[in-house]
């Protein structure tokens, strides 16, 4: 068994995000580009004679009462396929705010598999790696390639973006969890065509054509639930400076694109105290 093993688990951001079908068994099928930005959850995983969780960071009171989340859900799964006990002290510093379409339980899961591979000596093929990945969670495979991606499927099929111009990005969430489950029961209308990528981005108005063009579909079933969603949506568009403002996921997080870092900070300073907020880059 290694010794301590620490790793960062960054928040998701979906730039688009269109329901292009549903499954028979419920699932919804999906089009959207995925990115990775510098706000980030830490897995610390150290050994020991049983498996514990240890939730601490600004965001842990959002987890406080969900003892067996996907974090220990991946120690176990992994521990099983590799025939052997969970055995960890592992310690979650939590700064992605939960249910806020902001993948932060998922990149937690993802980052336990790698690191929990590390500390017990676990040698699996990456293929097998994702399909653990896949069962935990429709988008723990993105998290695990942790990469800029073109997704499809139900979230499980991953496709190399080009790359993305230059951009400070602002995420903005009213303090509201918002459970994923709850946006697709609540979507209306027909399903949308997906648009391919044929070519790269050649800068930022580009790549904002790009985005207006596809949008978000989950929008309005989001806001429905959480009107709060359409304020944030509105500060953010009028905010000096915005490319372009939208929702990330299935909600309640909005992000906003500017040129520069300036710029983000400016605009997150200036919005109601109340509402969680991160200024930062894409990465």
């Amino acid at each position: 068994m290694a010794g301590a093993a620490v790793r960062s688990a960054h928040a998701k951001v979906n730039f688009w995000l269109n329901v292009v079908g549903r499954r028979p068994d419920g699932y919804h099928l999906l089009d959207s580009l995925v990115a990775f930005v510098d706000l980030a959850d830490t897995l610390e995983v150290r050994p020991s004679d049983r498996l514990s969780l240890e939730v601490a960071g600004p965001q842990a009171s959002g987890l406080a009462a969900d003892p067996d989340n996907l974090v220990l859900k991946a120690a176990r799964l992994l521990a099983d396929r590799a025939d052997m006990a969970p055995r960890a002290t592992i310690r979650l510093g939590k700064h992605i705010p939960v249910a806020a379409g902001l993948g932060g339980g998922s990149a937690d899961a993802a980052v336990a598999l790698r690191a929990l591979s590390e500390l017990w000596r676990v040698v699996l093929p990456e293929e097998e790696l994702f399909d653990l990945a896949a069962s935990l969670g429709a988008d723990v495979p993105m998290c695990l390639a942790g990469r800029t991606a073109l997704v499809s499927g139900i979230g499980e099929r991953l496709q190399p973006a080009p790359a993305l111009p230059p951009a400070a990005i602002l995420l903005v969430n009213p303090g509201t969890p918002l459970p994923t489950r709850d946006v697709f029961e609540a979507r209306r209308g027909p399903f949308s065509t997906a648009v391919p990528v044929t070519q790269p981005w050649r800068d930022l108005p580009e790549f904002v054509t790009a985005l207006a063009r596809r949008g978000n579909d989950l929008s309005d079933a989001a806001i429905s639930l959480r009107p709060a969603i359409a304020e944030v949506l509105t500060f953010l568009r009028n905010s000096r400076g915005a490319c372009y403002a939208a929702m990330s996921g299935s909600g309640a997080t909005c992000f906003a694109l500017y040129d520069s870092l300036d710029a983000a900070q400016r605009a997150s300073a200036s919005m109601p105290p109340a509402w969680w907020r991160h200024a930062g880059t894409l990465i």
